[in-house]
This record gives structure tokens, C-alpha cells and sequence, in this order.
């Protein structure tokens, strides 16, 4: 009925969109995850978690950050994705008029993201990559959790 709200760049409901990011920026994020195994909204780096046959996947996208200041690991079934992304702006001291920031939507500081494993995997084997971007950690399973094939006599 009202989809042209949602869809003008300057429709009211970008607005209210734009007002609520702004007050999670003041107060926190306030928006609930959308199931128990996700976070809340905007959470930094977003992860995508998938599995094959021989191996977990997670996949974090961090633009911008230097991989040798991000620390992977892996306690108790548990991958942990922390680092610290600087801030583009240079500090502004008080009273400093040089620098005025209209617009900031991306965020900088510190983060850590946390990973459920299942039980199959294997934390002796990992390996973890950092390319274009994304971070790619690859968690093998255990050979005992491969399916085997059994011939039949």
C-alpha cells in the first residue's frame, strides 16, 4: 500500500531507518537478533557460517583491516574473531576546527565475534586466510565423522 515510502531516497521511512542507526550509535545497538544463533543488527564483521562434507566454513568480511591485528581462536567449541579496526579520521584534539565530520557510517574500535562448532570438528586443523577483505577460517571434521561407504556381500 505505502511501498513508495520504502523505495524514495528521501521517503520517510529512510528517514526513520536512518534515525533509529543514529540513536544505536548514541545508546547501543537496541535492535534483538533474529534467532539464537545470530546477533543484532550491523554487528562488526559479518559472519557467514557453512559447512561441507570435510569442513566447517566461516567467513568474516573486515575490509580495512590489517590481518596480522586480528586473533582467531578456538576454545572449548567455541571460534572467537577479534582485532581492532583504526579510525580513517585523523584525532581531533578539543578546540580543533580542522577536522568536521558530516556523515560517519563506519564503524572503527574494537570487536570480537564468537562462533558455535559442532561437536565434529577438528581445532588441531584449521586454517585461516585473509584476502580481499574476508577472512576465510576453515575448521576440518574429524575423520570419524565422514560418512563412510559400506559395501553390502
Amino acid at each position: 500500500m505505502y511501498e513508495s515510502l520504502w523505495s524514495f531516497p528521501g521517503g520517510v521511512m529512510g528517514d526513520f531507518d536512518r534515525l533509529r542507526r543514529e540513536l544505536d550509535d548514541v545508546f547501543g545497538t537496541s535492535g534483538l537478533a533474529s534467532s539464537i544463533r545470530s546477533v543484532a543488527p550491523g554487528a562488526f564483521p559479518a559472519v557467514n557460517v557453512g559447512q561441507t562434507p570435510t569442513s566447517v566454513e566461516v567467513y568474516a568480511f573486515a575490509p580495512g583491516i590489517d590481518p596480522a591485528k586480528i586473533d582467531v581462536v578456538i576454545d572449548r567449541g567455541v571460534l572467537t574473531i577479534s582485532g581492532e579496526r583504526a579510525s580513517a579520521l585523523p584525532p581531533q584534539q578539543p578546540g580543533d576546527k580542522r577536522v568536521s565530520v558530516y556523515s560517519r557510517e563506519r564503524s572503527s574500535g574494537a570487536f570480537k565475534r564468537a562462533v558455535s562448532l559442532p561437536d565434529d570438528v577438528d581445532p588441531t586443523r584449521v586454517h585461516a586466510t585473509y584476502r580481499d577483505g574476508v577472512l576465510n577460517v576453515s575448521i576440518a571434521r574429524r575423520e570419524s565423522a565422514q560418512p563412510q561407504r559400506i559395501t553390502v556381500q
